[in-house]
């Protein structure tokens, strides 16, 4: 069956490449090309932007009115007080919402103030808007799939909580698909990064983690546009989390190793001139590790959109019947390439953040007995 699967697509490549001398790219060169790629370049940079509603999908009208299928998402303001409206006041980011008689316009997924009806986004010479901002607390697109994957998330585990009170501690459902992976986090990740008798009370995140950050890198790879862990912030705030449940959970054995790292192992008149360098270097790593956390699942999401969306764009660019098809097939690649990613992203922050908190609540039961060595590398 693996086989047929994949002759399928190598053999309708090869179909299409056999056209190849009724090809055409007379569009290619010229102005036309330069604008078509710039045309894919602020697309593909509008499709990794968060947005005030819920855009499904689009199309124009034989009149040339472009028409928008999704739903309004309510916008919160703070200027001068609560403002609360629907998103549907800027069509889309095409007019100024009015107010309480202020208004407001958006300007790369941002809302600022502007002076009136027909009023204009100011920019400096570096193009930063410089019209004032409020302060924003909307439920953008962003924020309304992180609540959706929330109650989704909190009913499968409760669902899988009944199943497993109801059948005598056996699964049944959707709870069989899901269970294994429990386990798999539970015996593989947290038991021999955190330990036997620790590892419970760190189970609750890791477990929310791992499905979070999976359902959400799922979600990206959707034709719906969402786009959730590509956004800096969303990752900032996941690795703070951790970096939180780290340090205030840490033991006096960790604090320790990052305060006195040699421990009992040299005089402190002969560690002094060593801590000036390796101090320093143990509080940076506090803040290390959560920002690698951070970079890694944002880089890794937001690159692969960029390069899926870039070979989309190929297509569009050859016209041929070489081109379009070499395009296509590179793109379902690189499809098939980040659903693994999208579930190795998962893993990997879930796997470094029970490592780390391993190293908070390590302690040291017989350091009596090893006196004179190095207690924790």
């Amino acid at each position: 069956m693996r086989r047929k699967i994949a002759f399928k697509p190598i053999t309708l490549l090869l179909l299409l490449i056999t056209f190849l001398s009724y090809g055409k790219d007379s569009d290619q060169h010229g102005d036309s090309k330069k604008d078509k790629k710039t045309e894919i370049k602020e697309y593909i940079q509008h499709h990794l932007q968060d947005s005030y509603d819920f855009s499904l999908t689009s199309y124009t009208k034989e009149n040339g009115e472009h028409v928008y299928v999704g739903f309004p998402l309510p916008v919160i303001l703070w200027d001068n007080g609560l403002k609360v409206f629907s998103s549907s006041k800027f069509h889309h980011g095409e007019t100024v919402a009015e107010v309480d008689g202020n208004y407001y316009k958006q300007h790369h997924a941002k809302i600022y103030k502007v002076d009136g009806p027909d009023g204009k986004i100011i920019e400096d010479e570096h193009h930063h808007a410089t019209n004032v901002k409020p302060l924003d607390f909307s439920i953008t697109k962003n924020v309304f799939v992180i609540f959706l994957v929330g109650v989704l998330m909190f009913f499968l585990f409760r669902g899988l909580a009944k199943s497993y009170a109801n059948n005598n501690g056996i699964a049944k459902g959707a709870g069989r698909f899901f269970e294994p992976i429990v386990l798999y986090i539970r015996d593989d990740i947290a038991i021999p990064n955190i330990g036997e008798k620790k590892y419970k009370r760190y189970m609750p995140y890791l477990l929310t983690v791992f499905f979070f950050v999976w359902f959400i890198n799922m979600l990206g790879l959707t034709p719906l546009g969402v786009n959730v862990t590509n956004s800096i912030s969303v990752t900032v705030a996941l690795a703070l989390i951790t970096f939180l449940i780290t340090n205030f959970t840490g033991t006096k054995d960790y604090w320790k190793h990052i305060f006195d790292p040699l421990g009992d192992s040299m005089p402190w008149i002969a560690k002094i001139p060593l801590y000036i360098i390796l101090i320093p270097i143990e509080v940076l790593g506090i803040f290390i590790k959560p920002f690698s956390l951070l970079i890694r699942l944002y880089a890794n999401i937001k690159a692969g959109h960029i390069v899926l969306m870039s070979l989309i764009g190929l297509m569009f660019l050859f016209k041929s019947w070489l081109g379009s098809p070499l395009s296509f097939g590179l793109a379902f690649a690189i499809s098939l390439i980040e659903l693994l990613v999208a579930l190795l992203q998962a893993y990997i922050f879930t796997m470094l953040s029970a490592l780390y908190f391993g190293f908070a609540a390590e302690t040291h039961d017989h350091a009596e007995e090893h006196d004179g060595e190095v207690q924790h590398l």
